[in-house]
């Protein structure tokens, strides 16, 4: 019998006021039914809302040792059901078990990452330019936030949301995507098991036009951390930024690999494709243009197309290299993008087929695809494809090829391979995204440091992670006390 799954508000599980429930699939196997979810609507996300503000006060005057030792609790507890949490992303998202036994070890980390940062919260004491003056500062929590997070990395990304709101003493509602909601509910058990307090952390499920639009626009939020589309993100803000809430939007890519005249071809080629067939190239940060300088064009796509072609796809826990798209409409996207690639005159060598046959013919398997010939105006050159297609662009020079990486609207991870020490640090300083790699692939990042995008990528307003992931959730008061 499948498991239906409840809404957490005020501390309890409850089913959704309208009745309704949606069902979970594996996209590798739509057969297996995953389990059904709260299909809510707008009354579920106020009365988490009024959960949340009920709990705000207390949650923030709880000493912030005490939160960090329930988040350092939560993370022991995610790591007991480490298997678990695992297979249910796999089964969901469609991953392979290694790149989502990756992702749930990220979301143990960030939990123990900010439990101890918790202890180190506070302020800082300035010197006063009058005597007998005692001037400093506090941090204090902005009161209840409103976290509306993505199915591509469903518990990496409700993880660096959840961890630093909580941290900073803010109550929180949580809308994780209808497409992966599961794993995320085993991260909301693991923190109610670890003492959280009711209320402080309030779990719904459903639509976005609902539950979502509530979230970003009621007047008991206060702050608003939203990934996902650049389309949807936009109305996200608008809403919400209507009564001057805080709002953090981190959206989408068109992350370039500039193959430097003086790189190593075979490594370039593994970076590459390492960054675009990875989680089956369903990543914001994922390697989607090559940019490649003219002398090692060539060499550049044979060595590209071998890896491709050495790829196994399949169901994620089957022990592949690449997992299955996450939706039909993800993968008729993609599937669209290529035949769009062809008809624009691009050369498709090699994939780009959705697979049926056999192990195949109940999910939404595509084959890796590399197109050479491709000009930088392209819409494959251009536009966010969020699948395994990688594009092959020709550059005369490096000028040209950094020209041709900024091109695009978008400004969230880039790459260079070079063995040139000028070209890595010009690379640093002129190319237009939030992450810069040398030599490394676009994807991958440190849970310590700052994450964030230019131009369409992101709001620009506050970073992710590390430091930055606290500086979001808190406001500063300045103290001036004489004596």
């Amino acid at each position: 019998m499948t498991d239906t799954y409840l809404n957490f508000v005020g501390g309890e599980w409850t089913p959704s006021s309208t009745g309704e429930t949606f069902e979970n699939r594996n996209p590798a196997d739509r057969d297996d039914l995953v389990g059904t979810f709260q299909r809510s609507g707008s009354e579920d996300a106020e009365a988490a809302i009024a959960a949340a503000a009920d709990a705000a006060d207390s949650w923030a005057r709880t000493p912030a040792p005490e939160r960090g030792g329930i988040l350092r609790e939560a993370s022991r507890r995610l790591e007991a059901r480490e298997e678990e949490a695992t297979t249910a992303l796999v089964r969901e998202e469609g991953k392979t078990e290694a790149e989502a036994a990756g992702e749930v070890g990220r979301a143990i980390d960030i939990l123990a990452y900010y439990g101890e940062k918790a202890a180190d919260l506070g302020g800082t004491v300035k010197s006063a330019s009058s005597p007998e003056t005692h001037l400093y500062t506090v941090d204090e929590p902005l009161g209840v936030a409103a976290l509306i997070t993505p199915w591509n990395y469903p518990i990496a990304i409700p993880a660096w949301k959840l961890a630093p709101a909580l941290a900073t003493g803010n109550a929180v509602v949580f809308k994780p995507a209808s497409l992966a909601p599961n794993v995320a509910r085993i991260l909301v058990e693991c923190l109610e098991e670890a003492g959280l307090p009711a209320g402080v952390c309030n779990y719904v499920t459903g639509p976005g036009s609902s539950v979502g639009e509530t979230f970003a626009t009621h007047e008991e939020v206060d702050a608003v951390s939203f990934t996902g589309s650049a389309r949807v993100g936009n109305t996200v803000y608008e809403g919400a930024t209507e009564d001057q809430k805080r709002v953090q939007l981190e959206m989408g890519g068109k992350n370039p690999v500039v193959v430097s005249s003086t790189a190593d071809v075979e490594k370039a080629a593994e970076i590459a494709a390492d960054g675009a067939f990875g989680v089956t190239g369903q990543a914001c940060t994922a390697t989607s243009r090559a940019i490649v300088h003219e002398s090692l064009h060539d060499e550049f796509v044979a060595a590209v197309v071998e890896r491709a072609e050495s790829l196994t796809i399949g169901e994620g826990l089957a022990d592949v290299d690449v997992g299955p798209h996450v939706s039909e409409d993800e993968l008729e996207s993609t599937l669209e993008y290529v035949d769009v690639g062809e008809r624009e005159g691009a050369t498709l060598e090699t994939g780009g087929e959705r697979l049926t046959d056999g192990e195949y013919a109940t999910g939404y398997f595509v084959e890796p695809a590399v197109f050479s010939g491709v000009e930088p105006g392209m819409r494959i050159a251009q536009e966010e494809i969020f699948g395994p297609v990688l594009s092959v662009i020709p550059a005369a020079d490096f000028e040209e090829a950094i020209e041709i990486a900024n091109d695009v609207e978008y400004g969230l991870s880039a790459s260079v391979v070079t063995e040139d020490l000028s070209e890595a640090n010009r690379f640093a300083d002129e190319i237009d995204a939030g992450v810069v790699k040398v030599n490394q692939k676009t994807t991958g990042l440190e849970l310590h440091v700052p994450f964030g995008g230019m131009k369409a990528s992101s709001s620009e307003t506050y970073r992710e992670q590390g430091d930055a992931g606290l500086d979001f959730f808190t406001i500063s008061k300045t103290v001036y006390v004489g004596y």
